[in-house]
Parts: C-alpha cells; sequence; structure tokens
C-alpha cells in the first residue's frame, strides 16, 4: 500500500567554526516536501494521479475529468448517465476495474457510476496503466482507476449547485464532522438530472408519411436522467483500538429512459429503466496492529439494490417523436417489466508488515459474490426467470517491496485467481414444438500472475520505470449472463490472460528559477490471449462479446506540463496505440482468417489533449481569484469495422468514426480564498458532431454555471 511520506532538506541556522566559538548565521532553510498526488506519480507503476481539488469548481464529474489523462479515453453512448466505455492504452471496459479508497467497485450498481459522481466527491484519481499494485487486488487486465475520497478535513461542508443546457441541473454535498474524542459523522450526497434534449443529425422517415429525410438534424425526445445518492459513514477514528472503524449505508436511485438501442437507427419513446442502491458497509483500519509495523485493512459491504427494465408500450416511433400505437400484447423491443437483484457482497483484507525502512511485504485477499434473482409480473409462471444465475471469485495477491527513497525501488508480487459461476441454459429435448428442458452447467476457473515493478531515480527530479505483470481477467457476471438491455449473454467465455509490459521516464526541470517544466512518456507492449472483445448480435440490435485467440498492442504516450510562478499553467499530451487482432483461424468456420493481423475495429488508435489556465489574484478583494482556462479534445479518424473488409473506391468506402475536436472554456472566480466560488464553463464551444461510438451523437454546445461554497476549520 502506498505510504505517505516527506522529505526535508534542511540546512541548520546555525553552525560552529572549528577555529572559533562565534556562531555563523546562515541565509536560509529549504524544506522540500511532495503532495500526495507527486507521491503516486513517483511509484514504480505507470501511475497518473490528478489532484481533483483544483477540478472542484468545475462542473465536470470523474468519467470527463478522467477523460483528460494521457493514455485514457472514455467513451459514452449519449449525454448525462448515459452507459461509458472506459479505455487505458486500448484495453477497455471490465479489462479496467475501478476502486474506491481502495475497495473494488464492481457491486455499486447503475446508481454510483463514474460518469454521475461529481469531481467535488474524490480528493484525487488514481490511473494505473497495465500493472496493478497488489493492495488493489484486482483481477484487472489493463489497468485500474482509484477514487481516493481522503479525510480532507475533520470538520468541514463542501455545497454546490450547477445549472446548464439541456435543463441539466447537479448538486452535492460533502461534509464531516469529528469531535475531539474522535467520533466522526460523514455525509457525501450527489443528484444529477438532464432531459438530455440536444439535437442530433441523421437521416430520418416520418412513420405516417414514410417520408425520407436524410442528414436532418432533430432532438433527442426520450432521453431523461436522473440520480440520487447519499453516502453516510459514522463511527470513531484515531482511536488506540483503530485508527478508523466506520459503520456506513450507501443508498440510491436512478431512472433512465432509452433513447436508442445500441445504434441510432433504432429509436423509442416509451422503454425506460429504474434502479436503486442500498448497500451496509464496514470499514476497518489499524495501524501496528499487534506488533510494530503491522497494519491492517478491512473493508466489506453488500448491494441489496434492484434494477429494473420496463418495456410493455406496444408502439414504433420516430425521431420526430410520432408513433403507431398497435393493438394487443407488444413492446418497442422486448415486452417486460423484468425486476431483478444483482446482488453482490465483497469482502477485502489487506495486510501490510513494514519489516525495516527498505522493506515491506503486503498481503490481500478479495472475496465476491453474486446472484442475480428476478420476477416479471407480466410473465409470473415463467420458468426462465428462475434460472440460478450465480458466482463466487477470490483473488489472493502476496507482494514484497525493497525501496531505498529517492534512488531506487524493486516489488514483485503473485496472484492467485478463482472462479466458479453456475446457470442453467434450456433446450429441446425431444425435437417438438414448445417442448423446453433445462441442463445445469458450471465453470470453474483457477489461475495464477505474477509481476514485478521498478524505478530508479538517475537524480531527484529524473526517474525511470519499468513494469511487467502477467495479468488475468476473469469473465464479469454482465458478460456471462447478460445485464437486461444492450448485452447478451455468454457463459462460456474464457478467462482472459495478457502480458503487460512498460517502459516509462519523466524529468522536471526549471529554467530561470520560474519556468517549470515536466515531461513524462511511457511505452506499451501488451499481448492477451482470450481476448473479451464486444461485436453486435445477429440482428445488431444488442452486444454479445466473444474470445480472440490473440490481440497485441504495442503503443505509447507523452506528455508535457509548463507554468509560470502561480500565474500559467498548460499542457499536451498524446496516445498512440497499434491494435492488432492475431487469431488465425475464423472461429465459426475455422479456415483462415481474412481479419488475420488487421487492426481491431471501433478503438481509437490516436488522441490527446491539451489544456491551459491562467490566474489573476486579488484583483477585486484580498484572497480572491479569477481564472480563464481552456481544454481541447482530440480523437483521430478510426476504423468502425475491420480494415481489410469492404471495397476502397470513393463509391464503398469503409465506414470510420469521424475525427473528433472538441473545444471547452471556463471561467472561474474565486472569493474569500475559494470560501464560495461561482464558475461558467462552455462545452463543444465549436459546436462539433461528436462520436464516441459510430452513430451515437454526444451533446452539441452547452453552457453550464456553478455555485460553490467550502468552509473548514
Amino acid at each position: 500500500m502506498l505510504q505517505s511520506s516527506f522529505c526535508l532538506t534542511a540546512i541548520p541556522a546555525f553552525s560552529q567554526d572549528q577555529d572559533s566559538t562565534k556562531a555563523k548565521a546562515l541565509e536560509k532553510v529549504t524544506v522540500v516536501g511532495r503532495s500526495a498526488t507527486q507521491l503516486v506519480n513517483r511509484q514504480a507503476y505507470n501511475v497518473t494521479a490528478i489532484d481533483a481539488k483544483k477540478l472542484y469548481n468545475s462542473t465536470l464529474d470523474l468519467a470527463h475529468a478522467l477523460d483528460r489523462v494521457s493514455g485514457v479515453r472514455v467513451r459514452e453512448t449519449g449525454g448525462v448517465g448515459s452507459s461509458i466505455n472506459f479505455a487505458i492504452n486500448g484495453f477497455s471496459g471490465n479489462q479496467v476495474r475501478f476502486f474506491l479508497d481502495g475497495i473494488p467497485m464492481d457491486n455499486f450498481g447503475s446508481s454510483f457510476q463514474l460518469n454521475n459522481i461529481p469531481i467535488n466527491f474524490a480528493e484525487r484519481v488514481e490511473v494505473y496503466k497495465g500493472v496493478v499494485p497488489i493492495w488493489l487486488g484486482s483481477d484487472a487486465l489493463g489497468g485500474a482507476v482509484n477514487i481516493v475520497t481522503g479525510s480532507k478535513h475533520r470538520n468541514y461542508v463542501d455545497v454546490s449547485y450547477s445549472y446548464g443546457s439541456f435543463n441539466t441541473h447537479r448538486s452535492a454535498i460533502n461534509a464531516a464532522f469529528t469531535s475531539q474524542k474522535g467520533f466522526t459523522v460523514q455525509v457525501n450526497a450527489f443528484q444529477n438530472y438532464s432531459d438530455n434534449n440536444y439535437k442530433v443529425t441523421l437521416d430520418v422517415s416520418d412513420i405516417h408519411t414514410g417520408k425520407y429525410s436524410p442528414n436532418t438534424t432533430v432532438r433527442r425526445f426520450h432521453d431523461t436522467y436522473h440520480n440520487e445518492t447519499l453516502i453516510t459513514n459514522i463511527g470513531f477514528v484515531d482511536k488506540p483500538w483503530a485508527d478508523k472503524l466506520l459503520l456506513g449505508i450507501s443508498l440510491g436511485k436512478n431512472y433512465r429512459e432509452m433513447q436508442t438501442g445500441a445504434r441510432m437507427v433504432s429509436v423509442f419513446g416509451a422503454w425506460h429503466r429504474r434502479g436503486n442502491m442500498v448497500m451496509p458497509t464496514l470499514k476497518y483500519q489499524k495501524k501496528n496492529l499487534f506488533v510494530k509495523g503491522l497494519d491492517l485493512t478491512f473493508n466489506a459491504n453488500y448491494n441489496l439494490g434492484k434494477e429494473q427494465n420496463i418495456d410493455t408500450a406496444f408502439r414504433r416511433y420516430d425521431w420526430y417523436g410520432n408513433y403507431k400505437q398497435y393493438e394487443g400484447q407488444g413492446s418497442e423491443r422486448s415486452r417486460t417489466m423484468y425486476k431483478y437483484g444483482n446482488n453482490t457482497g465483497l469482502a477485502t483484507a489487506t495486510f501490510n508488515y513494514r519489516i525495516n525502512d527498505h522493506q515491506s511485504v503486503s498481503l490481500n485477499n478479495v472475496f465476491t459474490t453474486f446472484s442475480r434473482e428476478g420476477s416479471d409480473e407480466l410473465y409470473p409462471d415463467e420458468k426462465r426467470y428462475e434460472i440460478p444465475q450465480k458466482s463466487i471469485k477470490n483473488i489472493l495477491g502476496l507482494g514484497y517491496k525493497y525501496e531505498v527513497t529517492d534512488k531506487w525501488s524493486a516489488t514483485v508480487f503473485g496472484k492467485y485467481l478463482m472462479q466458479e459461476a453456475k446457470t442453467d441454459i434450456s433446450y429441446n429435448p425431444t425435437g417438438n414444438w414448445g417442448d423446453v428442458a433445462y441442463r445445469k452447467l458450471r465453470n470453474t476457473v483457477n489461475n495464477f500472475g505474477y509481476g514485478v515493478a521498478g524505478s530508479y531515480f538517475i537524480h531527484p527530479e529524473l526517474q525511470l520505470k519499468f513494469s511487467y505483470e502477467k495479468s488475468n481477467r476473469l469473465p464479469e457476471n454482465e458478460e456471462m449472463f447478460g445485464d437486461e438491455v444492450n448485452q447478451q449473454s455468454n457463459f462460456s467465455l474464457r478467462p482472459e490472460i495478457s502480458d503487460n509490459l512498460n517502459l516509462g521516464a519523466s524529468y522536471g526541470f526549471n529554467i530561470k528559477k520560474d519556468h517549470r517544466f515536466l515531461v513524462s512518456g511511457s511505452a506499451i507492449y501488451r499481448f492477451a490471449r482470450d481476448f473479451i472483445y464486444f461485436l453486435y448480435n445477429a440482428n445488431q440490435a444488442k452486444l454479445t462479446t466473444d474470445n480472440l485467440d490473440g490481440v497485441s498492442n504495442i503503443g505509447g504516450e507523452a506528455e508535457l506540463r509548463y507554468s509560470y510562478k502561480s500565474f500559467i499553467t498548460g499542457g499536451v499530451n498524446l496516445t498512440y496505440q497499434h491494435i492488432v487482432n492475431l487469431q488465425k483461424l475464423d472461429p465459426k468456420t475455422g479456415a483462415p482468417s481474412v481479419v488475420y493481423k488487421d487492426v481491431m475495429p471501433n478503438l481509437p488508435y490516436l488522441y490527446g489533449n491539451a489544456d491551459a489556465s491562467i490566474f489573476f489574484r486579488n484583483l477585486v478583494g484580498k484572497d480572491d481569484q479569477l481564472s480563464f482556462g481552456y481544454n481541447l479534445l482530440y480523437v483521430n479518424t478510426f476504423w468502425l469495422y475491420w480494415p481489410s473488409q469492404g471495397g476502397r473506391t470513393a463509391t464503398d468506402e469503409k465506414r470510420q468514426v469521424p475525427r473528433q475536436i472538441s473545444h471547452d472554456v471556463n471561467i472561474v472566480y474565486a472569493m474569500k480564498s475559494g470560501r464560495y466560488n461561482i464558475a461558467l464553463e462552455c462545452r463543444n464551444i465549436n459546436d462539433a458532431q461528436l462520436y464516441d461510438n459510430f452513430s451515437l451523437q454526444k451533446p452539441s454546445r452547452s453552457f453550464n454555471i456553478k455555485f460553490r461554497y467550502f468552509y473548514a476549520k
């Protein structure tokens, strides 16, 4: 586990001359310290940490804040509350794991997703690219994101509200009270609402007249989203028997209208989803447990929440909002009122033992259970709803670290991963129409993984990094059992195995004292076997998953940061990845694959960001600050389908997702040292058509205003 440290270099105020008893006053005392964010970035792993506190006055959620990190790409299917696909260096979706203060977020449900959590919720966010530290206890294939809320302040309140285009409202309250005797109460609450009625441009037809209108601009009319979440903890801190003991409850609910399917050729006007989260939690931490140097962290939770998919209107809609009503019992897609619980329990424990100032050993175990149970009041006797969908998973990790601060460090670790899953599959035993029977299926997986990470400081500002991991990623429950919305099940999925190699370097330097530069870069190599990827089902209405024998990725990323005093900051980053299919035989026919060594489709290969900010202090009153900010997002054109398929003539082009360039600007005015704050933002100021996924258009130009109050003591 990351240990906090502080580097102190001091020149004594007085020295004693050997030939005289006269004291000589020296000119200065120099103290050098590093923030928690800087300490994370100096780890041996390929990791980038962002200081969330610098973004507290923005209307960003965590997903959009992370979309500005080099090597990261966050792809959305629409506006506020839409589905997202998070990618790190080409690996995406469930290949990347998410953690909240080191606790896996696999079971948090739809009410607590990365793109509905406000940036004010976090103190910093750590992005591990490729190799993941043992203390996170993960079966990540391509990386992990750890959201650190931290203690912030023992007594504080942080309240914010924002309003923006498309009738978007966001509000958040974060507060804590801690008595002198260590009794503490912590509250985090946030809310998001949006009509998401932004304009989209596509080919449309009138459902009544049949008139076809290509390249027509219309508004989304059935895409409202809202969620409300409350997280409360009560307990004690800084006691002899516990550094932290917290009992908590996480409550949440969400409502989401479904405007489209996997592609915008399908349009809906009544289908919607609901969900909630009811999750009791326990958190315990104790340093020097029983013996000096032995630290324990234990967490447990169980999500009792429910999800419901509601599709009962027997209608067909067009993009104008018109519809045809049909007689009888039907639906827009698949008639259902299916209500189910993805009930998931989690228990995680980490022991860290500091042998001495240079050596430490870590032991981590994460155990999860999953059980989906549900029913549909429209079909109370439907047998398929009684099919068990259950799994258990355990990940055990052991690591050893040797470190000489600001000189070099080395870590080796190993993991043992186990998963058992069971369900029933229907079949026709006699061949007669309507004859259905069920056969039990069981899957058991036992895999091993291992890795190493090293770092060497040529001097305190020049660091070299190396890391390697033989990583495993076990199939997720939504992949094996489906998600009941846009993803079909595939119980026969095999675990993914990948060799992840990272080489990196960073160098910080000053020019003429006040001009500060930081240059960093890394090269990556990935080779994954049984790579799990998404593809459309037979009628292209839903997504499903399958395995590829092999996928390789060779790429790199680079970033340059600059600051001048506390007046100007800016930076630019760029990521390139060459992701290639190495499956030699077609899985359906057994014949040689015609897409062998093709670049993987529907994955961006070149993208980056640029940002700049300028600050003016004490303009109107003492301790105030006015800032102007700018951010650019760039994604190069990438293939939608296999590049080798399709013609190369102007009339038969390969279909591509077009190049994306978006510009955002903001103005922030902070008063009384940040107690009172107001921010104005414009996103996508050039009103570009943005697509993270083919034909699923993202919001057009939007304006937002945010008010924030912060007090701490």
